[in-house]
Parts: structure tokens; C-alpha cells; sequence
């Protein structure tokens, strides 16, 4: 079982984010973390192959100081990683995006299953993984909980509004896993050690035979057209004394106020 895991690098939340004239996210410059929903996937990843045998890949798409997140994904277990780094890359959305991973797995190539985080922390859209998916012609699953292979097929529980859904899916397929499918496990200081020694694959858009109009901003329908900082403000009232009805009262006449009427 062969499995590639798609890792995307994500802002530091406890960072500052700085933006470019563009509107993009300066990616260059600000500390990069492993998107938290991606290390479910890897650790799906790493389950599948312990039960089942075969053999994990990590890729990213990132600035060249990403290859740290790919470090972590190695130390968790991944057999290798492979980092797809170029300049023409800035500035891809997620279709954009999404078109240059499928060629980068295609590159790979000989693989059963792609697993990716069921959306990320700074986008939070869900597109990447159903894209790259389409982009290679094969069935894609989301918010998969549980995973199980039969044969040429996968079986997964996919979470739905209210319950779930048993789904029987043709491999080669590509499957979204989420935060509640299961705990990340915390690499050794050994397994850190190894992972800091073992080489990792970097890839540019030529490696990988992009199409240059594809890619980066000239390949991305996606504009940003405006971007406003928003403070968010809070205001407080507290309603005293020793007739509670009389609280209620006042209580309902202040959200009338603000326009909120409530059903009696």
C-alpha cells in the first residue's frame, strides 16, 4: 500500500502574518507550522501502513524554509519527503495549487492512496485535496473518519450533518481525513535525530513538467480584491437588583434595542 500525504506549511498562529501588496500571505517571512489537520492525515497514513505493509511519501508545496515541516513528518514516521519549491509558485490559489501537486504526484507516481488534512488552518476551503483529486482523475472521499482496505477497494466512514456515511471507494483514490479520526502520535527525540540526517527531494515547476499558466498568480482565477483589519468590539451591561422579573424586563428591552426580538 503505497501512500502519498499531502503536508502543507501554515503561518504560525502565535505569529504575526504579513501580507504583501498583493494580499497574499508573506510566506517567506513568517514562521510555518504543520497544518494541525494534516498530521491526522499522516498519522492515518502511518496506520494504514503499519496493518497493511507499503510505504509513506510526505510532499509540500512551500518556501524553502518549509522543509522543516517535512522534518516533523519524518520523524512521525514518514518514509520520505519531497518539497516542491519554486518562485513561479507564489501567489497559486487553490486551484493553481492543487494542479501543481497532481503533477508533482504524478511525477511520484505507483501509488493506492492520497491523504490530506480535511481542509487547512489558514484557508480553511477544503479545495486542495477534491481538486488534486479531479486534476488526476481518480475518486476522492472527505471528512473520512475511519478507513479500512478490502482488496482493490477502501472502505471509510465518512462524517456527514447529524451522522455518517459507509462508503465503498475504488483505489487509487484520494481521501480528506479529520482531527477526530485519531491522535497524532509525538516523534522521539531518536526519531528526531534520524529525521534531521536523511535527505529530502526538493522539486522545482520544471522537475515536475508544470504548464508555467497554471501556476502562481498568472494561473489562479482567484483575485483578492480588498483586505480591511476588522476590531472587533464588546459592550456589556449588567442588569441588577432584587426583582427578577423586573431584570428580565429590562433585559429583553435592551436587545429590542439592538433590534433582536425574541419569541414569548
Amino acid at each position: 500500500m503505497n501512500i502519498i500525504v499531502l503536508v502543507k506549511p501554515v503561518p504560525d498562529p502565535k505569529a504575526p502574518v504579513r501580507l504583501k501588496p498583493d494580499g497574499t500571505i508573506d510566506r517567506e517571512k513568517v514562521p510555518l507550522t504543520m497544518n494541525l489537520y494534516d498530521k491526522h492525515a499522516v498519522e492515518a497514513a502511518l496506520r494504514i501502513k503499519e496493518r497493511y505493509g507499503g510505504k509513506v511519501i510526505a510532499i509540500s508545496m512551500a518556501p524553502p524554509h518549509a522543509i522543516e515541516i517535512l522534518r516533523e513528518a519524518l520523524a512521525m514516521g514518514v518514509d520520505d519527503a519531497i518539497l516542491l519549491s519554486d518562485k513561479r509558485l507564489v501567489g497559486s490559489d487553490t486551484l493553481a495549487t492543487s494542479y501543481a501537486l497532481s503533477q508533482a504526484i504524478l511525477k511520484i507516481g505507483n501509488f493506492d492512496l492520497i491523504l490530506c488534512g480535511m481542509e487547512s488552518t489558514d484557508g480553511n476551503t477544503g479545495h486542495v485535496g477534491p481538486e488534486v483529486a479531479e486534476f488526476l482523475g481518480i475518486p476522492h472521499t472527505t471528512y473520512v473518519e475511519r478507513i479500512e482496505i478490502k482488496n482493490e477497494y477502501v472502505v471509510v466512514k465518512r462524517l456527514v450533518e447529524g451522522g455518517y456515511e459507509l462508503l465503498k471507494v475504488k483505489i487509487p483514490a484520494l481521501l480528506t481525513i479529520t482531527n477526530t479520526a485519531n491522535e497524532p502520535r509525538i516523534p522521539t527525540i531518536r526519531d528526531v535525530i534520524k529525521a534531521r540526517r536523511k535527505a529530502i527531494t526538493v522539486w522545482s515547476v520544471n522537475d515536475i513538467k508544470a504548464d508555467p499558466n497554471k501556476i502562481g498568480l498568472f494561473g489562479s482565477p482567484t483575485r483578492i480584491l480588498k483586505i480591511e483589519k476588522v476590531v472587533l468590539k464588546r459592550k456589556s451591561k449588567i442588569f441588577s437588583g432584587s426583582d427578577v422579573d423586573k431584570i428580565i424586563e429590562s433585559f429583553l428591552a435592551e436587545l429590542k434595542k439592538d433590534g433582536i426580538s425574541l419569541l414569548r
